[in-house]
C-alpha cells in the first residue's frame, strides 16, 4: 500500500519539474525525502540587535531596509558588493566578496535579515561581512525561528521554506507509525506535530522535542529491523549437520598444532562450535585485533565442515590476501587430504572451468577467493559454512549473494578493524559478536614513533640496521584522495629515489634491495613482488595501502608510513599490524608534519596507544561512522538526524525497546509500522523478510 510519503516531490506545490531535478542532487526524490530534509540550523529573529550596538569581530544578526547598492573593484579578480542598510537607528553596510549574483537578488526597498561578522575598521562605519542573508517577506509567517537548510543550486532558503510549508500542508492527515506507548513513555511528539515543529518551531524547546522524536525514530526502526532479521534467522532450520563426522581431521589438526591456542581463541571456538552444532544457522561477527589469531578459528570451522563431508567458502577482498590465506591454509592442512582451491580473476579460462566442475561435483572441500566467488557460474554441491574476511570491504549485496549459494550456511564474518560498541550495536545488531582481546604469547608490542620529514635519515638508519640483521621493512606511501593512479605514481617516485640511493656508495641505503607494489600493477607482477618479499629477496618494499590487510611476513620488522596524517587511526593500526608478527622487536615510524590540531591529536593518540579498540573509539569520535568503515561498504544507513556518538543513550534505549516489542509480538501486529520498516529498508541492508 503506497503512503502519501511516497509521492514524487515534483507534485508538491512550488516544486515543478526543474526544481525537482535540482532537488535530486541532494537526494530528495519523494515527499518523505523532502520532509525528512531537516534544517541544519535556525535563524533567530529574536536575537536581532541594532548595528550600532555591535562589537568589532562579533557574529551578529541585524535587520534593516536596503537604501543603496554598489559594486567595487579595487583590484583584478576582486569584486566587493556593498549594500547600504538602514535600521531604526543608523545605516550599516552588508558586504559580500566575489559574489556578483547578490546584485540580482536584492533591490532598494527590500527588507533584509543579515547574519555576519562585524568589521568596524573602516572610518567609524559598521560593516557586516555576510554569512547568511534573508529577504524578509513582511506578509509571511512571523515565526521568530527561520529554518536554514542545506541547499542545491537553483533553490534559495526562502523558496525551500515555501516548498516545505506546502509539503506540510499536504500531509496534515498523515498516519502515525510509531507505537503510541513509546511516544507516551518518552514524551515524544506525534509525527505531524514533530514535522511541523522541526521545520517551523515556535521556540527552540519545540524544535528540541521534535529532534528527540526523529533521533529515537531512526534508531528504533533500524534496531527493530535488525532484531527482526536476527529473530527470523533464528527461526530458520539449516539443512546440514556436522554431527556425523566422516573423518577426524579436526582432532588430528588440533593435536599437531605447533603452538597452544590462547584462552580467547578457545573461548571463541567453543562459541562457534555451539552455533555450528545447533539446528539454526550461525551468523557471527568475530572481532580480533591484527595478529590476534582469527585465521586459526576460520581454519577450525572449515575443517569441521570437511570432516562432515561438507564444503566451505572463504571470501576475502583482495587477490594478495586470497593468495596469503591459500598459502597459509595449504601449509596448515598439509597431510590432511583437504582439497583446497584458489579462485581469483587471474586464473586461466581452462583452470576456471576445471575448478567450477570439481566444485559442483563436490571434489573441492574449501574454495578460497575474492569477488570471483560471487559469479553465477560458481556452484557448490553442499556449501555448509562461509568465512568472510575484512567484511566491511564488501557491499551488503555481495555478502548476501555468497550466502545464497548454500541453504542457510553457517557464517563467520571476521574483521581486524576493532568496532566500538555503539557502532557494532548500530551496524551488526542482527549478528552474535565474538571478540579476541589478547595477542598470542611471544609477540612483542610494536614500538611506535613520530618523526618529521626533516628527520627521515633516522628512518633510513633504522631500516639499514634491520637489513644488516636480516630483517625487512615496508615504506607505505601517502593516501592521495581516492586515486589509485596517483598513489601508484607517488609510490613509483619514492621507489625510484630509494633505488638511486641504494646504488650510491655514500648513501645510508647503499646495497639494499628495493621492491615496489601498488594497485596498478598486473596481478602476476603483484604476486611476483610479494613472493620475492616473503622469500627475503627484497629488503625494503615500497607500497601503497594494498598491503594494509592480510599480508603476513614475520621477518618484516619496520613499517614506515609517509604523510601519516592523511590516514585515519583504524587504517594506521591496520598498517602497524603488518609488523610485529614474529618474535623480533618491530617498529612503526610515522613520517609527517601535521598542521591541524586534529591531525596532531590523531598522531599523538596513535603513538601512545596500541589497543585497537581504544583507537577505534577515538577514530569514530574524530571521523564518524561513515568515514570509519565506509557507509556504502558497511551497510550502515546514512542517518538524517541521529548520531551514534552524540546520541549513544538513545541508541541503547531504542535497541532495548525494539527487543521488547518483538518479544511481545507488538511489531508484528502493527501493519503501519511494518510498512514503514519495509519502505526504509527495501534497499541496502535487506533486513526485512
Amino acid at each position: 500500500m503506497e503512503s502519501i510519503f511516497d509521492k514524487p516531490v515534483q507534485f508538491v506545490k512550488g516544486v515543478g519539474h526543474k526544481k525537482a531535478e535540482n532537488l535530486k542532487k541532494i537526494e530528495i526524490f519523494t515527499l518523505f525525502d523532502l520532509l525528512y530534509h531537516f534544517p541544519k540550523d535556525y535563524l533567530n529573529r529574536s536575537s536581532v540587535i541594532p548595528a550600532y550596538a555591535s562589537m568589532h569581530g562579533q557574529l551578529v544578526t541585524v535587520s534593516g531596509r536596503v537604501v543603496g547598492i554598489q559594486e567595487l573593484k579595487p583590484r583584478k579578480n576582486l569584486s566587493i558588493i556593498k549594500i547600504a542598510v538602514r535600521d531604526h537607528y543608523s545605516v550599516f553596510f552588508a558586504v559580500w566578496f566575489n559574489q556578483k549574483h547578490v546584485l540580482k537578488q536584492y533591490k532598494v526597498g527590500d527588507k533584509l535579515l543579515i547574519t555576519g561578522k562585524v568589521d568596524r575598521s573602516y572610518r567609524n562605519t559598521v560593516q557586516v561581512n555576510v554569512v547568511e542573508c534573508e529577504l524578509i517577506d513582511e506578509n509571511e509567517d512571523k515565526n521568530l525561528l527561520l529554518p536554514i537548510y542545506s541547499l542545491t543550486e537553483g533553490i534559495t532558503q526562502r523558496q525551500m521554506r515555501v516548498i516545505m510549508q506546502n509539503a506540510l500542508y499536504s500531509v496534515q492527515d498523515i498516519k502515525e507509525f510509531m507505537p503510541k506507548e513509546l511516544l507516551d513513555k518518552y514524551k515524544l511528539p506525534a509525527l505531524y506535530d514533530a514535522l511541523k515543529n522541526i521545520h517551523f518551531p515556535e521556540d527552540l524547546e519545540s524544535a528540541k522535542k521534535a529532534r528527540r522524536r526523529f533521533i529515537f525514530e531512526e534508531f528504533f526502526l533500524l534496531q527493530l529491523a535488525l532484531v527482526r532479521r536476527r529473530k527470523n534467522l533464528k527461526e530458520v532450520k539449516k539443512l546440514h549437520s556436522y554431527q556425523n563426522a566422516k573423518s577426524n581431521r579436526l582432532k588430528f589438526f588440533l593435536e599437531c598444532l605447533p603452538f597452544k591456542p590462547t584462552a580467547d581463541q578457545n573461548r571463541v571456538w567453543e562459541e562457534i562450535q555451539r552455533d555450528m552444532n545447533s539446528t539454526k544457522p550461525m551468523n557471527r561477527l568475530l572481532q580480533g585485533d591484527v595478529g590476534s589469531g582469527k585465521t586459526l578459528l576460520s581454519a577450525l570451522m572449515l575443517l569441521k565442515a570437511v570432516d562432515a563431508g561438507l564444503q566451505g567458502a572463504f571470501m576475502v577482498p583482495t587477490e594478495i590476501l586470497a593468495e596469503q590465506h591459500y598459502i597459509n591454509l595449504s601449509k596448515w592442512f598439509e597431510g590432511l587430504e583437504v582439497k583446497l582451491e584458489l579462485l581469483t580473476s587471474r586464473i586461466s579460462k581452462s583452470q576456471r572451468t576445471d575448478i567450477l566442475h570439481k566444485l559442483k561435483s563436490g571434489q573441492i572441500d574449501v574454495l578460497i577467493g575474492t569477488h570471483a566467488l560471487l559469479t553465477e557460474d560458481v556452484v557448490f554441491k553442499n556449501l555448509a559454512c562461509v568465512v568472510i574476511d575484512e567484511q566491511h570491504r564488501f557491499g551488503v549485496k555481495q555478502r548476501l549473494n555468497l550466502l545464497k549459494k548454500g541453504a542457510y550456511p553457517d557464517v563467520l564474518i571476521m574483521t581486524a578493524t576493532p568496532i566500538p560498541r555503539t557502532l557494532a550495536l548500530t551496524a551488526y545488531g542482527d549478528l552474535d559478536i565474538s571478540v579476541i582481546n589478547n595477542l598470542p604469547p611471544g609477540r612483542k608490542p610494536v614500538r611506535t614513533y613520530h618523526i618529521t620529514k626533516d628527520s627521515i635519515d633516522k628512518l633510513y638508519r633504522l631500516i639499514k640496521k634491520e637489513a644488516l640483521n636480516g630483517r625487512q621493512s615496508y615504506i607505505v606511501c601517502p593516501l592521495i584522495e581516492e586515486s589509485e593512479a596517483l598513489e601508484a605514481e607517488a609510490a613509483t617516485k619514492l621507489a625510484d629515489e630509494l633505488i638511486e640511493m641504494s646504488r650510491d656508495k655514500s648513501s645510508i641505503l647503499y646495497g639494499l634491495r628495493i621492491g615496489l607494489l601498488h594497485g596498478k600493477l598486473k596481478v602476476g607482477e603483484k604476486e611476483n613482488v610479494m613472493e620475492m618479499f616473503r622469500k627475503g629477496e627484497i629488503d625494503v618494499l615500497v607500497s601503497t595501502t594494498v598491503i594494509e590487510v592480510g599480508v603476513d611476513v614475520p621477518n618484516a620488522t619496520v613499517m614506515a608510513i609517509i604523510d601519516a596524517e592523511r590516514f585515519g587511526l583504524a587504517q594506521l593500526h591496520q598498517l602497524r599490524g603488518r609488523v610485529g608478527r614474529g618474535t623480533s622487536q618491530s617498529y612503526c615510524i610515522l613520517v609527517c608534519d601535521p598542521k591541524s590540531k586534529e591531525s596532531r591529536m590523531r598522531i599523538n593518540a596513535f603513538v601512545n596507544t596500541s589497543d585497537g579498540f581504544e583507537l577505534a573509539e577515538q577514530d569514530l569520535r574524530l571521523r564518524g561512522p561513515g568515514e570509519f568503515l565506509g557507509t556504502k561498504q558497511s551497510g550502515i544507513p546514512k542517518f538524517k538526524i541521529a548520531d551514534i556518538i552524540r546520541d549513544q543513550k538513545a541508541l541503547i534505549v531504542a535497541k532495548k525497546e525494539a527487543e521488547l516489542m518483538l518479544e511481545n509480538k507488538g511489531a508484528l501486529s502493527n501493519e503501519i509500522l511494518l510498512q514503514e520498516l519495509k519502505k526504509r529498508f527495501k534497499t541496502g541492508l535487506s533486513l526485512v523478510n
